[in-house]
């Protein structure tokens, strides 16, 4: 146990933020203080054909230790952390036997992290728990899930007596910004399938993520002097309300759950003269996203048709799409993570991603790519943290997924 806490503190005390302004990958600096420090330790443990490219993505294998032919498996993380929250100077908290009342985060500042409003925490009661300061996130999304990947193949190194093929392993820049999977190498790779570790509560198993787009709304306004303004001035951030306003009030995030989609307006930059709305569209239906992205160009137009002017401009752009797709045909990459989860008494939480994941886009690439619990809860924000055992149980995940897909006249065309 110390182990995991000791090697998942390493890594998160190591701030990997990335930057969406940024075009350069990876999009910051610092992420190759990371990055160079897992190439080291994955050759340290013993990794086969450690390699770290121009753009900071690391691969390694894990050779076969069977005769027979094993189709080979991948498990993949990303090293980057949410630009949502400050990721620098991260100062980890241990709370061991967690009893189920709040927890003092910050004492200076009020922060608590209370199970009255994250009722998660009381499925963890009698556990070690990884918080943070109060100030910083923690990086547990996905520093979890390498300290699960990284420790398994050492597991697996250190107990040959456990059969399996060849395992690759993938470590990503930048998923944080939705460029994870946009440099990594999948015929480099060579594997079969793979795994991302990315997921939250012990026992996610996920197939199915959004379909997902960004649109910018440029709307232009007049600027002239305020006092003499009557019938010239054209107030754009008045405009912008506008299209605001002619969205469904209650499709946004904050409204939504499961399978239904939204619009998310997340941020604004605005004067007189020119207002900028950004949104990002979310939906696990393909149908039902292209609709919500013709909605939005519709509003467009009839906005500008309302007030005879081209004040209104659209730029929507696809980000990724629902690896359901891509999936389903190979559904036995499914069913052999739920039985791993099985056999080691973990029930498993099968369920649609309301996100993205590296494995949306490595799909569409020729990689088919679930997505398995990593362990934490709140990510992006102060409030993250990750239960030790969490990350003990994917790894024993990990190295039960490696164990079946080697078992002999096992059927992969199921």
């Amino acid at each position: 146990m110390q182990h995991i806490i000791d090697r998942f503190i390493s890594y998160i005390t190591i701030d990997t933020e990335s930057d969406p302004n940024s075009n350069t990958t990876p999009s910051t600096e610092k992420q190759w203080d990371l990055a160079n420090k897992l190439v080291e330790e994955l050759k340290a443990i013993g990794m086969s054909n450690v390699t770290i490219d121009d753009n900071a993505y690391i691969m390694a294998t894990l050779p076969s230790n069977v005769e027979h032919d094993v189709p080979t498996i991948g498990f993949i993380s990303h090293f980057d952390t949410s630009p949502d929250f400050t990721g620098a100077n991260v100062n980890p908290q241990i709370v061991k036997d967690y009893d189920g009342t709040d927890i003092i985060l910050n004492a200076e500042e009020n922060i608590v992290l209370s199970p009255d409003y994250f009722e998660d925490l009381l499925l963890y009661k009698g556990q070690t728990l990884i918080t943070t300061d109060g100030t910083t996130l923690l990086g547990a999304d996905d520093k979890a899930g390498i300290t699960e990947i990284v420790t398994a193949m050492e597991y697996l190194i250190n107990h040959p007596e456990i059969k399996h093929g060849d395992i690759k392993v993938g470590f990503t820049p930048d998923e944080e910004i939705g460029r994870g999977a946009h440099k990594f190498d999948v015929e480099k790779f060579g594997a079969d399938w793979a795994y991302t570790m990315d997921g939250s509560q012990v026992g996610e198993l996920e197939y199915e993520n959004f379909n997902a787009a960004g649109a910018k709304i440029k709307v232009k306004g007049k600027i002239v002097h305020p006092g003499y303004a009557k019938g010239k001035m054209i107030n754009s951030m008045y405009y912008a309300t506008e299209f605001i306003n002619a969205l469904p009030r209650l499709e946004t995030p904050e409204h939504t759950e499961g399978y239904e989609g939204f619009f998310h307006l997340h941020n604004i930059e605005g004067k007189v003269e020119e207002t900028i709305l950004q949104y990002i569209i979310r939906d696990h239906d393909k149908d039902k996203f292209e609709a919500r992205k013709s909605l939005m160009e519709k509003i467009t137009q009839d906005l500008n048709t309302k007030f005879e002017a081209e004040i209104f401009e659209i730029e929507i752009k696809d980000q990724y799409f629902n690896m359901k797709e891509k999936v389903e045909p190979v559904m036995h990459i499914v069913d052999i993570a739920e039985e791993a989860m099985k056999s080691l008494d973990i029930k498993p939480l099968i369920k649609p991603i309301r996100g993205g994941t590296d494995g949306s886009q490595l799909s569409y690439m020729g990689l088919p790519c679930p997505n398995i619990f990593a362990g934490g809860h709140n990510f992006h924000g102060r409030y993250e943290y990750v239960p030790v055992e969490s990350i003990q149980k994917a790894v024993e995940v990990i190295c039960k997924i490696a164990e079946l897909t080697a078992e002999k006249n096992r059927d992969f065309n199921q």
